[in-house]
């Protein structure tokens, strides 16, 4: 049991708000001592989890690149071109997108878009924009809400439609769990079943994001 005392060594770590790279590998060598394994092995069992996971780490490339674009002004090219448009709302604007994150997170492209990548440089900013073409003198308050309503919309989109691509990582571990418990499942019928949820999360938020279109309109009365 007292290799369990790793997880103490996170839980106070993290209580205490140490760095949690310096956290981990500690939680690791207490783990290492107690089973028995010299540092060098617990450094190689780092390295190979490392190699073996290193496709995780490959996002963190286009974060140059996001910031290369946003010194190049892209935040404010969308906003302005987003004004060129009539009809344009928050709302409107916002469910479109939902809708494409959906459809494409269903068919395992995932990683295309999200908050580095889309939300903060593009989406935000155009929904900021067609915010201001209603109503010029909009405030600071209400643009952290279309903020925070981006956001919100990437993750709704996200959560509930990842599930419906049958290869992803939470639909082969629940299958792997109902296994193991003599459950037997096939992916496919996992899938099929998050397409309901999907829809129902498209249907409410869409219904949140129209509310705030609505509340826009009032405020933007004279």
């Amino acid at each position: 049991m007292l290799i369990l005392l790793g997880v103490a060594v996170v839980i106070v770590g993290f209580a205490v708000r140490l760095n949690p790279l310096l956290v981990v590998v500690l939680a690791a060598l207490t783990t290492g001592w107690f089973a028995g394994l010299p540092p060098l092995a617990v450094v190689a069992a780092f390295g190979k989890a490392f190699n073996d996971n290193r496709f995780v780490s490959v996002a963190y490339l286009v974060l140059p690149l996001v910031g290369v674009v946003e010194r190049a002004g892209i935040r404010e090219q969308a906003a302005r071109l987003i004004t060129r448009l009539e009809g344009v709302s928050v709302g409107r604007l916002l469910i479109t997108y939902m809708l494409f994150r959906q459809l494409t997170t269903a068919v395992g492209l995932m990683p295309i878009a999200g908050q580095a990548q889309t939300i903060r440089p593009i989406v935000a900013p155009m929904a900021e924009g067609a915010a201001a073409a209603q109503n010029p003198a909009i405030t600071d308050e209400t643009r952290f809400d279309i903020r925070a309503l981006a956001a919100a919309t990437d993750n709704v989109a996200v959560f509930f439609s990842e599930d419906i691509f049958v290869a992803m990582g939470s639909v082969l571990l629940m299958v792997g769990f109902l296994s193991s418990s003599k459950i037997v499942m096939d992916p496919i019928h996992l899938s099929v079943w998050a397409i309901p949820t999907a829809l129902a999360s498209f249907v409410v938020h869409a219904a949140r994001l129209l509310l705030f279109d609505r509340r826009l309109r009032r405020v933007a009365k004279p």
